[in-house]
């Protein structure tokens, strides 16, 4: 798309398409797993869209990364217990700080190409400052109530190992890689989560 070699028409067309091959195979898993999709797909739809370049780019984040959660588990069993929506609601804290970081690794392009994003509105200092505060408060809840509900099982120790990938993502994007703290951010918000739904899985939470 960048460079020309994929014209925009074919390719929307295959967005589209595939987004709508999406949904119909969601929908297979139930009426509120396909409701759930439809969700999603609309949410980043108004990121592609509308959100992307705008302040509001975060929002997309903090609102379609807490839908993966509910998405697996609703498909996979039909039910939404308590501990989920937990985790969905760590989800919007940790969808805003990965915008925000996001945004950052971006945000000298952004800057050049009049582009207003959540990280070129905040500055750079307030906005690694935000998004460390979001992804430590993440990180700190997860692995404290895995701890205290869970135990020392090893459930609990992959959430603490997510946690210290988070850490060291912040870590990297305070030294000035803002591309790599990004992605080390998100695999480790990534094991967080896993690691924090088998430790609530075992205690028998879930």
């Amino acid at each position: 798309l960048v460079d020309g070699r994929v014209g925009a028409r074919p390719a929307l067309g295959l967005g589209v398409a595939c987004g709508l091959a999406g949904l119909v195979l969601a929908g297979f898993a139930g009426l509120a797993t396909g409701l759930v999709a439809c969700a999603g797909y609309g949410i980043g739809l108004a990121y592609d869209l509308r959100l992307k370049a705008s302040p509001w780019s975060w929002l997309p984040y903090a609102a379609g990364i807490p839908l993966l959660p509910v998405f697996a588990w609703i498909g996979a069993t039909g039910e939404l217990p308590v501990p989920i929506l937990v985790l969905a609601g760590l989800g919007v804290l940790g969808g805003a700080s990965l915008a925000i970081a996001n945004a950052l690794a971006d945000a000298e392009r952004d800057t050049a190409s009049r582009t207003t994003t959540v990280a070129t509105a905040l500055g750079r200092p307030w906005a690694i400052r935000l998004g460390a505060l979001l992804a430590l408060l993440v990180a700190g809840i997860a692995t404290t109530s895995a701890f205290a509900l869970a135990g020392w099982i090893p459930g609990t120790w992959v959430t603490a190992a997510g946690a210290a990938g988070i850490v060291a993502g912040l870590m990297l994007g305070f030294q000035g890689r803002l591309q790599r703290a990004w992605e080390v951010q998100a695999i480790g918000l990534a094991i967080l989560a896993a690691g924090w739904v088998a430790s609530l899985a075992a205690a028998g939470f879930l």
